[in-house]
């Protein structure tokens, strides 16, 4: 069967069979059947994930001489330990992306990746068989070996993570051509994936977790990981056909058992020595920028698992019926509220489009940005509250509404516009790069949540006292970055040169 090259420049390397089937619709909501694989697989590794988020703050805190005793840390370190972890998380994707472009292929990235996460989660329970002996405190003196096991589970789960995170979001952009209005959608549907994941973890994970013990928690982690592996090995040749293979490995595009689609990457010939163009570089500019403005987005984001997780654990009422819940399962509020809201975002995007009203990506990152920064203000009266007492369950809950929505204007829409603005044989690699932003603001936000206390005391400044002045910083960073990319977005609407 033939493989002369398509012309559509976002699925360079497909044969035009290929292309067909790839575009082809015939799965739920008109979209690849491949993408319900990558769906699964990514919500059973985002479970994994978010399951040990958002136990890792509150097991480092926890007394040592407790019923589920933990590591018995300070706040501060606590959460730079959390801040360092999560930010190595999305940093090693940048040679995860390099690595699946140049050698192993999208679909070896993931198997291997996958592995090396649930060997990790793995570790992290078996941290439970060293005991804390009679240490306050677990250090490298005091008790080496449950340190020593839990570090080497967190060093494993940043490797896998590095290697299987760029991945699954350049399959999906493989699954549809640059300019398919189908993308944007297919991506907030995969999204839904992720948070299908996120919202289980919290509950499932979490109340392990918290109730019965850490280490069930950490386990129920890598229990999740390995059903996505298992899911996705046994449903990928049927659905996914030639996706994701490495460069110059392409299999026989044989229309045999119902694949829905035969592309990967790009070929190891034509093309991979041609020098970027002008147009190249302004697009990968485009990524760069808005990529550095959603640091602001990440850095408050991501007190979720650290300042606004300890928030819920201390300062939140949580008690319902004379029964108080997990705090882990706050965590579950942002990913629950994607789920129901995704889809209303995936059609208002195609709604939009068919009128010639959908707004270009800086448009919507601009807006994510105002939406999150929001959301860090509502939490200022819920702050005010808990100085006399304990907030109300209500703040966290209309937070994490308020993050959601500008989480859906801009992560899924980042994540394609990633895929349709790199040049092909370097879109696993640029999507390292966007995911390398993430690192820097997980890291920044990691200091900023170590710092809750003393600005909550008055050490850097004082204008409503309390926790609410740490909202207060929160509310003024996205905000102030949000406005900077509405005001720039024609600008980097021209630079992106007909893919916004």
């Amino acid at each position: 069967m033939s493989r002369r090259q398509t012309s559509n420049p976002g699925l360079v390397g497909i044969s035009e069979v290929e292309q067909s089937a790839a575009h082809r619709a015939g799965g739920l909501g008109g979209h690849p059947k491949g993408l319900w694989v990558i769906f699964i697989t990514e919500m059973w590794e985002r479970f994994s994930y978010y399951g040990m988020r958002a136990l890792l703050v509150l097991y480092l805190v926890a007394e040592t001489s407790g019923e589920n005793p933990g590591f018995g840390w300070d706040r501060a370190d606590a959460s730079t330990l959390y801040g360092w972890y999560t930010g190595a998380v999305y940093l090693t994707p940048i040679a995860g992306g390099w690595l699946a472009d140049r050698f192993l292929g999208t679909h070896r990235s993931i198997l291997i990746g996958g592995w090396i996460i649930a060997a990790g989660h793995v570790c992290l329970a078996l941290t439970e068989l060293f005991g804390t002996g009679a240490a306050e405190v677990i250090t490298l003196q005091a008790a080496p070996g449950p340190l020593v096991c839990f570090m080497a589970g967190l060093a494993l789960i940043i490797i896998g993570t590095g290697v299987f995170k760029p991945c699954a979001s350049v399959m999906v952009g493989q699954l549809y051509g640059a300019d398919d209005p189908r993308r944007d959608s297919g991506f907030t549907i995969f999204y839904m994936g992720v948070n299908v994941g996120a919202t289980l973890a919290g509950l499932v994970a979490g109340t392990l977790g918290e109730q019965v013990g850490w280490h069930w928690g950490f386990g129920s982690a890598a229990v999740g990981m390995i059903l996505g592996l298992l899911v996705y090995q046994a449903l990928r040749d049927r659905y996914l056909g030639n996706i994701g293979l490495a460069p110059g490995r392409h299999r026989s595009s044989e229309s045999a058992g119902g694949a829905e689609a035969k592309a990967t990457t790009a070929d190891a010939g034509a093309g991979d020595s041609a020098p970027l163009t002008r147009v190249d570089w302004e697009r990968i500019a485009v990524i760069l920028i808005l990529a550095s403005f959603g640091i602001a987005f990440w850095v408050a984001f991501e007190q979720a698992g650290s300042s606004l997780n300890l928030f819920a654990a201390e300062s939140t009422d949580r008690v319902i019926a004379g029964w108080e819940f997990p705090a882990t399962w706050y965590q579950s509020a942002n990913p629950t509220f994607i789920v129901l809201l995704a889809p209303v975002l995936a059609w208002l995007w195609v709604w939009l489009d068919r009128r010639g009203l959908q707004p270009p990506t800086p448009v919507k990152f601009g807006l994510g940005l105002a939406i999150m920064s929001f959301g860090c203000a509502v939490m200022i009266p819920g702050a005010l509250e808990a100085e006399s007492g304990l907030a109300g369950p209500q703040w966290l809950l209309l937070l994490y509404l308020l993050h959601t929505t500008g989480e859906l204007c801009l992560s899924p829409v980042a994540l394609s516009m990633v895929t349709k603005l790199s040049p092909p044989r370097y879109t696993s690699l640029m999507m390292g790069l966007y995911y390398g932003s993430f690192a820097i603001a997980n890291i920044i936000g990691g200091y900023v949540a170590a710092s809750a206390q003393q600005i909550a005391s008055g050490k850097y400044f004082v204008l409503m006292g309390g926790q609410a002045d740490f909202f207060l910083a929160l509310f003024i960073l996205p905000m102030a970055a949000g406005l900077a990319v509405l005001a720039l977005s024609p600008v980097l609407k021209r630079m992106m040169h007909g893919r916004h």
